[in-house]
């Protein structure tokens, strides 16, 4: 019975918790400090209770009746300035931010020092103003990082062109290649510029179906053997020396998915992963038979440096590339991969995140199979 003391004791506090809480709430529509309409209805009373009480004093003192008015009339008067100054400040204060987020200033909040009716609204202002910031600051970090990654394969491809115009460097087949190779890069760039633009509309609609997993990854393990990512805008792999395998188990593994959508994850995953790759590394892509019906569970694994697990949470945002995965070769990546990759996934209803692996990077995804059809 002792031990049981103190959980009776900690159970009834909490039952007396929740019925103040309660009763404190269904009392809100009363409270002057949490309601307007009360802070009225007290302004009211207030007003009334002063004018009879000058009356009362007008009626033993004998002092005239027009006295007492004005006085009454000015009383009143000053305890509705005084209400109505608090009530509207915070609406005037937000009028001064919306004009000034108006001229581009988005740094601006209202003080919070009401709890009723208006703080509610200034507090649900505040976090508007803090979403319009960040919107800003995204825009205006994606402009500047789109400008970048345009102008440096722009400038490469015009300083090849340059140099065969000028005689400087003949037309051969390793020119033309290299060209080639910044005309690839500027395409991709495009395009994961327009997956981008997609994903922020929102009209992308999934065509789920179901597919075999095998012969899926096979035919993407060959593309990127071949040199190719998949979808628009492909581009070269410069990693020829990594392997790529495939593990799926077991073989007749079927799964639930828009395939375009997959290709676009498990190609910018095999892509990534082959950049931070060791000379001669190794690159598998491993499938499984998920928890639900037709779900997968998916993951490309790597030899390279890692992620450290304080960057593993941002390894997926837009023009990305993490400051531990530099030991590759200097690729032109755009940063944009793995952003569109947590894209589809998420269209599906599913996960990616970077998992714990004893050696190099493990990117794990996890389809539901019989999810959202669309978003």
């Amino acid at each position: 019975m002792a031990r049981a003391e103190p959980a009776v004791r900690s159970s009834h506090a909490t039952t007396t918790a929740t019925w103040r809480a309660q009763v404190w709430e269904a009392l809100r529509p009363y409270d002057p400090f949490r309601s307007i309409k009360a802070a009225l209805q007290v302004l009211v009373v207030v007003s009334v209770l002063i004018t009879t009480l000058l009356v009362f004093v007008a009626m033993e003192s004998k002092t005239g009746i027009r006295i007492i008015t004005i006085f009454s009339i000015i009383a009143s008067l000053l305890i509705t300035q005084f209400v109505a100054h608090g009530l509207t400040a915070p609406l005037r204060e937000m009028t001064a931010v919306t004009k000034a987020m108006a001229n581009g200033d988005y740094g601006r909040r209202v003080a919070i020092v009401r709890r009723d009716e208006v703080g509610e609204l200034a507090d649900a202002f505040n976090l508007m103003a803090a979403d319009l910031e960040a919107v800003d600051r995204h825009r205006k970090e994606l402009v500047a990082n789109v400008s970048h990654e345009l102008r440096t394969p722009i400038a490469a491809l015009r300083a090849v062109l340059e140099n065969v115009v000028d005689g400087v460097v003949e037309a051969d087949p390793e020119t033309m290649r290299t060209a080639l190779a910044q005309t690839e890069r500027l395409s991709r760039l495009v395009s994961q510029l327009l997956d981008l633009s997609r994903l922020d509309s929102g009209v992308v609609l999934l065509d789920a179906k179901r597919f075999e997993v095998w012969p899926y990854l096979a035919a993407v393990i060959k593309t990127a053997s071949l040199g190719l990512q998949g979808g628009p805008g492909a581009g070269t792999r410069a990693r020829a020396d990594v392997h790529l395998h495939l593990d799926v188990s077991p073989p007749e593994l079927t799964a639930y998915a828009d395939a375009e959508r997959l290709h676009q994850v498990v190609a910018n995953l095999v892509d990534n992963a082959v950049k931070h790759s060791p000379p001669s590394g190794r690159v598998t892509v491993r499938a499984r038979r998920g928890a639900g019906p037709g779900s997968l569970d998916l993951e490309v694994l790597d030899e390279g440096p890692g992620i450290p697990a304080a960057e593993r949470g941002r390894v997926f945002e837009r023009f990305n590339r993490g400051s531990a995965r530099a030991s590759g070769p200097a690729d032109g990546g755009t940063g944009l991969g793995l952003a569109i990759a947590r894209w589809a996934v998420d269209l599906h209803g599913g996960a990616i995140l970077v998992a714990e692996s004893p050696r190099g990077c493990r990117i794990r995804v996890t389809l539901p199979g019989s999810g959202p059809a669309a978003l």
